[in-house]
């Protein structure tokens, strides 16, 4: 069984495992909900596209020459471009932002954000009424980048934010530990120095934000950095990535990019701290044991990235801490602990045409369960996607991953957990008013008849002005029978957000 608290895995998720239980004839009704997505995905839209300014020569072009009678299709390269991480793409001069001689440059992001749930019901007496507003936070972001020294540049970021919403509500009413994770926070984002070393080579040091992967919406191979889950599904996996600090070697060789890894920071996900209304259980949670940051703990990860005409290629392997904590009662108190894994793995892209087609597996050995003391197991998952652009500046997507436990058992059932487990993430997005207006809507939902709880979000994000944003939405969420949906479906809410970069 499911102990009295659970923890929330990571991003729709997923380095470790995620227990599961009372899902036997469990059916959610989800026809509602996914019809108006798929018909909103499916709908042939054509928004006109930005305006750009060209040439004259590039604006007379083609005048003079008879009509293909069709559009020349682009290039396998071309379609494939954009779909890696930086990892992949031959090295840039490492001052390329800045001119020559432009010394520093500072920017930044001021933002405001609000949200109100809609589908709570009265709490019972004494307990946390979570209807109403939800969130009125106000953030900045601020970014100084500039060279150093000769082929040398420094990159750091501060990021701070205060949630009104606590005051303006009554702080007396939320549990202490909430008010303490989430209404104030500062701390510093990506700081870097990075240059080269030789011919070939790229150094960075600093904390940093490193992709691994294909895919936008689920996670297999991504496994360096931790995700905020405070909030789950309201934002993009890219927005919630935590930098954490690590020592990243490059190399370039031909159309083959190597990465050599060294992460001395010990970081975890920032999970809905207990008092959320996302808190996965209800007593609260036992004390975590993180271990110390520095060379003693030190983990270890090697990259080997290929780009080549039509498909690219991505092996991964790496040494590292198991992001979701597993429960040590073998103590006098029980403690929430986190084991050191492996994992290998490889990803893919393969353009065709208007399609793209996408692939991650990964193998995780040396996982802990809560509940299940000195048992350790391995895992394997596998995602395959497809992306379809044929429709003009808008695109379709759709991902599955399975994640299967070796030497499943009768203990693993009694302790609450699934030898098999499904996520699967439908995705459109499409930009319209001359790319001034973009539109996102994203569906992702737990079982393999996709009726273990998930969530739709439908935003929409409006350019004002020059560097003025103004964001709409709102997401359903749907129960399901374990972490990270157990118990969500009254977190129904409309969000709001507008920010200013400078």
């Amino acid at each position: 069984m499911i102990p009295d608290y659970v923890s929330l895995h990571p991003g729709y998720l997923l380095l470790a495992e995620v227990p599961v239980s009372n899902l036997t004839g469990y059916q959610l009704n989800l026809t509602p909900l996914i019809i108006p997505l798929l018909l909103l995905c499916w709908l042939p839209l054509a928004p006109l596209s930005a305006d750009q300014e060209m040439p004259l020569e590039e604006v007379l072009d083609g005048f003079g020459e008879e009509p293909s009678g069709g559009t020349v299709p682009a290039s396998l390269d071309d379609l494939l471009q954009g779909f890696d991480d930086a990892d992949v793409a031959a090295p840039q001069p490492l001052d390329h932002e800045l001119q020559p001689g432009g010394g520093w440059d500072i920017s930044g992001e001021i933002d405001f954000s609000s949200a109100f749930n809609f589908a709570h019901r009265a709490p019972a007496a004494g307990a946390t009424d979570y209807r109403g507003l939800s969130r009125l936070r106000t953030g900045i972001d601020l970014e100084l980048k500039g060279e150093l020294m000769p082929g040398w540049r420094l990159h750091l970021a501060l990021n701070g934010d205060y949630d009104a919403v606590y005051q303006a509500n009554g702080r007396s009413n939320y549990e202490p530990q909430l008010l303490n994770d989430s209404e104030s926070e500062f701390e510093v984002g990506e700081a870097y120095l990075q240059g080269s070393p030789g011919e070939a080579f790229d150094l960075k040091i600093g904390r940093q934000i490193l992709v691994w992967g294909k895919s936008d919406n689920l996670r297999v191979t991504d496994v360096l950095n931790p995700l905020d889950l405070r909030e789950p599904g309201v934002v993009d996996i890219k927005d919630l990535r935590l930098p954490v600090g690590m020592a990243k070697l490059g190399y370039f060789a031909g159309d083959w990019g190597f990465s050599l890894i060294a992460i001395p920071e010990v970081r975890f996900s920032k999970l809905p701290p207990y008092g959320s209304d996302f808190y996965q259980g209800a007593a609260k949670p036992p004390p975590e044991q993180v271990p110390a940051d520095g060379f003693d703990r030190m983990q270890y990860a090697l990259a080997a990235n290929g780009i080549f005409s039509g498909w690219d290629l991505s092996l991964y392997w790496a040494d590292i801490y198991q992001d979701q904590g597993y429960l040590d009662s073998t103590g006098s108190s029980p403690v929430l602990r986190h084991s050191r894994i492996n994992m290998a793995g490889a990803a893919g892209n393969v353009a065709l045409g208007n399609w793209l087609l996408k692939s991650e597996f990964a193998y995780l050995s040396g996982l802990r369960f809560s509940g299940l003391p000195g048992v350790k197991r391995d895992r394997a998952d596998i995602l395959v996607g497809v992306e379809y652009s044929g429709f003009d500046d808008t695109t379709l997507g759709v991902e599955r991953v399975l994640r299967r436990l070796s030497g499943f058992n009768r203990d693993f059932t009694a302790a609450g957990y699934a030898r098999n487990q499904w996520q699967t993430a439908l995705r459109y997005q499409g930009e319209f008013l001359h790319a001034r207006l973009k539109l996102t809507g994203v569906a992702t939902f737990y079982g393999e008849a996709l009726d273990e709880g998930g969530f739709i979000r439908l935003s929409g994000d409006y350019e004002l002005a020059e560097a003025q944003i103004l964001t709409l939405g709102v997401i359903f969420y749907e129960n399901g029978g374990g972490p990270p949906v157990l118990d969500v479906g009254q977190n129904d809410r409309l969000f709001a957000g507008y920010s200013y970069s400078f």
